[in-house]
């Protein structure tokens, strides 16, 4: 590994060795499965638990590989039920939704890790990366004091990716993950139905195409997908092209188109930008 690297995670290890005792929000990313092993590794898996909030925002397949790299890591995991539709504000999906939700799963873990845990530090899995992106969840963690020590050591997604690949960890390789609910515009209501349509879809993409990063934007009835770039002209030629549509249409979309800029993290937010 690079020097600078050698330094960011040594800065990571003294945060971790000067906490005790953590609970990870853990979402079996990249990131926070990478925080979590680092816990392990420096306080031992007796003053570390691995909280995954399990919600309709959860693909199924996200909360398998949280529950398969706890195990795997031999972290104590708790999956924790919790519902934001049932917040009025996170249904209606507004620009700042990640804020409300944020803040209500990090009450709620709060609450739970000081009846389970007693004196802890809760830690997510923001990096340094995150700075620059849209992120108003990152406001809500740091107004409860959740802390970040990824972010804080100044380790970028690219160096969490080469330093869990080091660590052995099978989650170095994995696409950026998301909730369901930005696959959505900002002020369309966010229902059990459209977030089951679209995990269906996405799910349906992956057995069809060999592509691991992409997304299904729901504009319902229209479905527009984003692949990586030179991927697009694939989805175009038969039978691929006929085999996706098909799919799309039985899980509820009427239309389905694909989006030539390709995949890229956050396009939802591109509303924001050009409103400014």
């Amino acid at each position: 590994m690079e020097t600078n690297l050698d330094a960011k995670l040594q800065r990571l290890s003294e945060q971790i060795d000067s906490l005790g005792q953590v609970a990870v929000a853990f979402s079996g990313g990249v990131d926070s499965s990478y925080l979590l092993a680092v816990c392990v590794d420096r306080l031992g898996s007796e003053r570390v638990m691995a909280v995954t909030v399990d919600s309709p925002l959860l693909p199924r397949q996200e909360l398998e590989t949280a529950r398969q790299v706890a195990q795997q890591l031999g972290a104590r995991h708790q999956v924790v039920a919790f519902d934001e539709l049932e917040d009025a504000v996170i249904a209606t999906n507004p620009p700042d939704r990640c804020y409300h939700c944020k803040r209500a799963r990090f009450e709620g873990l709060l609450a739970l890790a000081r009846e389970t845990n007693g004196a802890f530090t809760l830690l997510h899995g923001e990096n340094a990366d995150d700075k620059d992106d849209y992120r108003p969840g990152a406001r809500a963690a740091a107004e409860l004091g959740v802390r970040a020590p990824l972010a804080d050591a100044g380790l970028t997604k690219a160096e969490i990716r080469a330093a869990s690949r080091e660590r052995g960890l099978p989650t170095w390789d994995h696409p950026a993950a998301a909730c369901l609910a930005t696959r959505f515009p900002y002020g369309v209501a966010l229902t059990r139905e459209g977030l089951a349509r679209v995990e269906a879809a996405e799910s349906a993409l992956h057995e069809l195409l060999s592509v691991r990063g992409l997304r299904v934007r729901d504009h319902y009835p229209v479905a527009r997908i984003e692949l990586p770039e030179d991927q697009i002209a694939d989805l175009t030629v038969e039978p691929l092209r006929g085999a996706v549509h098909r799919a799309l249409q039985q899980v509820g979309y009427h239309y389905v188109t694909v989006d030539l800029a390709g995949y890229r993290m956050g396009s939802m937010n591109d509303e924001l930008e050009s409103d400014d």
